[in-house]
């Protein structure tokens, strides 16, 4: 762990794109092969390169985003705009995490979107609602837990629950009466 924290550390933001392109590139192949049930690309080997380095731009965005939110709601708090006991321990975890979600995690998932069309040349934003409710399901428990944790650690979590959604949705979307994303 020491030498995660280091290089972390020393190369914030390439560890930050380095850790979505894998991790969020390997959920989007294992909600394909669910999907599938066998082993499956979500589309054309160029197109899954593009996705690798789009993943990488996401990371970028989302480490940067963090730091941004972060901010943001120790000022919500030094202003008084909320309750002291959201800006520390448990508290303050879950405030970052709704904040973040609630401000940040909309913008961030449309531009997923955009990246993917241009990816894949597609037009629309069909599917965006069930991505949306992610927002509150999904990311806020996670991200509350992910605030918990050291700041070192926090970005690679954030990466690992890329790929903890993806099998997630690749499960859920077997079965055809729960929606896909």
């Amino acid at each position: 762990m020491f030498t995660y924290r280091l290089w972390v550390q020393t190369h914030p933001f390439l560890s930050a794109a380095l850790q979505f392109a894998l991790l969020g590139t390997l959920g989007e192949l294992a909600a394909s092969s669910f999907r599938a049930r066998r082993p499956s690309l979500p589309c054309t080997a160029p197109q899954l390169l593009a996705k690798v380095l789009a993943w990488a731009l996401l990371g970028l965005v989302i480490k940067a985003g963090f730091v941004g939110m972060r901010g943001f709601t120790r000022a919500l708090v030094d202003h008084h705009i909320l309750p002291a006991f959201l800006g520390v321990g448990p508290g303050g975890a879950f405030a970052l995490s709704a904040l973040t979600n609630l401000f940040f995690g909309p913008q961030m998932m449309l531009f997923h979107r955009l990246e993917d069309n241009l990816i894949l040349r597609r037009r629309g934003f069909d599917g965006m609602a069930p991505a949306l409710w992610t927002l509150l399901w999904f990311w806020v428990p996670a991200h509350t837990l992910t605030f918990s944790l050291p700041l070192d650690y926090q970005l690679g979590l954030a990466a690992l629950w890329s790929l903890a959604l993806g099998v997630i949705l690749g499960l859920r979307s077997r079965d055809h009466s729960l929606p896909r994303v």
